[in-house]
């Protein structure tokens, strides 16, 4: 690449860098607001730490974008340290995501839904047209409730129902939990990846930011 200089072709790394940055932080916003709009999936709080590192990765790219369109010093000083902090951040939040197991996000479920109401339950049953939380227990009290969720439950699923045999609805659980388990493997993966590229922009606005800008005056204090 012909970039007409050590100055240029760190402008516009740098500046690549941070277009890369606003689209991973749109991806990692999307695709949090995504998981967490699926029935109780937004009882994992974990993604809502997702949807703030990608929110701050968004403004601090841009924040990086002016610095190094005009070579602001100040700019340039404060997007090193609050990029390295979004990168400890997002790389504790990516571990995060990806070690967060079955038996934890089933525990969470089962405590959000037993506080939701019978009206919420099967509003939740509607809209993924699904019966019951979860029935992988011997704890009595959770058969108990489960089969009281499908008594209750008014989804479409039911009607389909035959006499004589079990239930034909899925259970709104593993379908949560499908959902959840794509959800963070994304977002688990996608911000792994990326966080160590902002070691590279830290480094890279580090150089630049010492480089003399050709454009300037040079009796001007740089």
């Amino acid at each position: 690449m012909v970039c007409g200089g050590g100055f240029a072709c760190s402008r516009n790394a740098l500046c690549a860098l941070n277009v890369v940055y606003v689209l991973v932080g749109l991806l990692l916003i999307g695709v949090a607001a995504w998981g967490k709009s699926f029935g109780i999936v937004s009882s994992i709080h974990i993604i809502g730490g997702v949807i703030a590192v990608g929110v701050f990765l968004l403004l601090i790219a841009i924040v990086g974008l002016i610095g190094a369109i005009h070579h602001h010093q100040v700019m340039l000083f404060f997007y090193m340290v609050i990029l390295g902090l979004v990168f400890l951040f997002q790389l504790g939040v990516s571990c995060s995501c990806l070690a967060l197991n079955t038996s934890r996000e089933e525990s969470l479920f089962r405590a959000t839904w037993d506080i939701l109401s019978n009206k919420t339950r099967n509003e939740i049953e509607v809209n993924l047209n699904c019966c019951g939380l979860l029935n992988n227990t011997n704890d009595p009290v959770a058969i108990r409730t489960f089969q009281m969720d499908y008594n209750l439950c008014t989804a479409m699923c039911k009607d389909n129902t035959t006499t004589g045999h079990g239930p034909s609805c899925p259970k709104c659980g593993e379908k949560m939990l499908k959902h959840s388990d794509e959800a963070l493997k994304i977002l688990g993966g996608v911000g792994l990846f990326f966080s160590f590229t902002e070691i590279l922009g830290v480094l890279l606005a580090m150089r630049y930011r010492n480089q003399k800008d050709p454009r300037a005056n040079p009796s001007a204090f740089l």
